[in-house]
């Protein structure tokens, strides 16, 4: 008897626990809410939603953000409702529909009905049906009725207390939902007024006599400073030196309106003999391809470097396959090393009949050339400096790209004016032992704008710099403050003043600003891998305007950052982050965009 109750439990066990994976087998992920009837599923459990994973409930109609001409003809007459009070309860069905099967385990039964938009189902959370969770909230209509009358006119009373808007984040203009240009605004999100930034700017033509709203996160307030940006350029003999400003350019764009996109096009438009390109990596800009391909038929030789990985499908920058097509010649750092393929061919310049060089942090992209990134550049009119960093070109062309390539011989250091002007290459050069030195010699301030530090030594030496009294100051980007080697504690714990970026694009320079003397400016993050590993050039220039000039816009970056940010680590994607949630980027690099991440919502 002992013997068959111990086999009966064995076998429930095992019958029980058999049940458990095939149940999970069987549950898929909800990743995304289209509205609270339509959702993408990860049936394939990769963590990306294909048109075939969009899936809707069966049987259900519901509010929604964007209300179909349809649904709104049918139920405004017969509820009773305005457009704005049905954009209010949808807001609130998709707050709902969030709570309830975001990234929840479902289990589905298809039913018999597909069309373009989606494939029909039912759809079980914890065994109950969504459907019937949705009647019950108030925000399910099934057979053209409300399911559940009680909690509809509770959710109406709330939605109609939101007050909602749209928020041009491009522009700063909020509307009502009726407004018709918040209709023709772009890059908007709907939100409460009384989330609304601070510096938020009523339409004229619908919001007449209405206040702004101060926007708070807890005891925060989330504003974008009112602060005059000093000047982008400034010029000095053969060298011009400017820069972008990431708080004023919240969205890409592939337009080629901003001075470093038309400088880049001058330069293609008015070379006559051969353009030389070493770049990481390019988004296509119609015009820069354009101007590329009349330059090829008018006979400038073109050649191209660029970095490319072991493994294709690393590859970030797709569109280097455009240049590459239209350049005359062209070589990628790949090689039979996996290793050696797969440090980076970083650089970002070009020379222009060998006279002229287009260089700074910036890639040829469009986050790049739109001002979207912060970065400088620089353009410096000298045959010698353009003859010196042909040497560094030709290496890379003939297939000489990291540790394979030799030193440049010859002399490294050019005056040009009242300029003085030193040139490095990783990784040969070891480009961080100079500005070792520098630091080392700084008796007033170094401020850094830099995408990141995670460089020892150079680290050690800014904490010694700001123990002998240096000021000392570092803007990082955000996504830094969550890198493996990052140093920003260890510098904040010195005493150093560190704060980390609250904006949609990447504080993507890698200067150092010191004494109203020197700028380094250039493609390598202070990095160990920038110096050793990385093909790289780094400019530093002596001269007290510009680096005056650009200590200037370093302060006022310092300004439009809040304080609270020398000790809380914005998340790159997220509210945080001005701008990041409705940019269409994916700026932490997780796949994820704008309303798919989790930090947004």
């Amino acid at each position: 008897m002992k013997k068959i109750l111990t086999t009966i439990l064995l076998i429930s066990t095992l019958a029980v626990f058999t049940a458990f994976i095939i149940g999970s087998e069987k549950s898929k992920e909800v990743l995304q809410i289209f509205t609270p009837v339509k959702f993408g599923i990860d049936l394939d459990k990769n963590k990306t939603i294909t048109p075939e994973e969009i899936i809707c409930a069966d049987n259900i109609e519901s509010f929604s953000l964007e209300p179909k001409d349809e649904f709104y003809k049918k139920y405004s007459k017969e509820l009773k409702l305005s457009k704005t009070d049905m954009i209010s309860l949808g807001y609130l069905a998709w707050e709902y529909s969030q709570k309830t099967l975001q990234n929840k385990k479902v289990s589905l039964k298809y039913t018999n009905k597909v069309t373009n938009e989606c494939k029909y189902a039912n759809i079980y959370i914890n065994g109950i049906n969504y459907v019937n969770l949705l009647n019950n909230s108030g925000f399910g209509i099934t057979e053209g009725k409300i399911s559940n009358e009680k909690n509809y006119n509770e959710a109406l009373k709330t939605a109609r207390k939101l007050n909602l808007v749209i928020l041009n984040h491009h522009s700063n203009k909020y509307h009502t939902l009726d407004c018709e240009y918040g209709k023709l605004a772009h890059d908007t999100v709907i939100i409460p007024e009384k989330q609304l930034p601070k510096s938020a700017i009523p339409c004229k033509f619908c919001h007449h006599n209405k206040k702004v709203f101060k926007h708070k996160y807890g005891k925060d307030i989330f504003e974008i400073p009112n602060i005059k940006a000093p000047p982008s350029v400034v010029c000095s003999g053969n060298i011009t030196h400017f820069y972008t400003n990431f708080t004023q350019h919240l969205k890409p764009d592939n337009k080629c309106q901003t001075k470093e996109c038309t400088e880049f096009l001058k330069l293609i438009n008015n070379s006559n003999s051969n353009i030389d390109i070493a770049m990481y990596g390019y988004t296509e800009i119609p015009a820069i391809s354009t101007a590329l391909k009349n330059a090829r038929n008018r006979g400038v030789i073109i050649r191209l470097v660029f970095d490319e990985y072991y493994n294709p499908q690393k590859n970030y920058y797709q569109d280097n396959e455009i240049i590459k097509n239209i350049a005359n010649k062209s070589r990628s750092d790949k090689t039979s090393s996996i290793k050696q393929s797969d440090m980076l061919m970083h650089n970002k310049f070009a020379i222009f009949d060998n006279q002229k060089v287009y260089t700074g942090s910036m890639n040829f992209s469009n986050t790049g050339l739109s001002s979207y990134d912060q970065n400088d550049i620089l353009i410096i009119n000298s045959k010698e400096i353009a003859n010196y960093y042909e040497k560094e070109f030709e290496q890379m062309i003939n297939g000489k790209f990291h540790l394979d390539k030799i030193h440049n011989e010859g002399n490294n250091i050019f005056k040009l004016g009242n300029t003085i002007v030193e040139i490095y290459f990783s990784p040969k050069d070891k480009s961080a032992a100079r500005i070792v030195q520098l630091i080392q010699n700084a008796k007033k301030y170094i401020y850094i704008p830099a995408f990141l530090i995670t460089h020892t030594q150079i680290s050690e030496e800014l904490i010694n710099a700001h123990k002998r009294g240096v000021d000392v100051k570092i803007i990082i980007d955000a996504n830094s403050v969550y890198t493996r080697n990052t140093k920003h504690s260890r510098l904040r714990n010195a005493g150093i003043s560190v704060k980390a970026e609250n904006y949609a694009g990447k504080l993507h320079s890698k200067s150092v600003i010191i004494d109203d003397e020197y700028v380094v400016s250039g493609s390598m993050n202070l990095s160990n891998s920038g110096e050793n590993k990385n093909d790289e050039n780094t400019v530093i220039i002596k001269n007290g305007k510009i680096a005056a000039n650009y200590k200037n816009h370093f302060l006022y970056l310092w300004k439009m950052i809040p304080d609270k940010y020398l000790k809380y680590n914005p998340k790159p994607e997220s509210k945080d982050s001005i701008g990041s949630c409705s940019d269409g980027i994916d700026n932490n690099f997780n796949g994820k965009i704008d309303f798919d991440e989790e930090t947004c919502r």
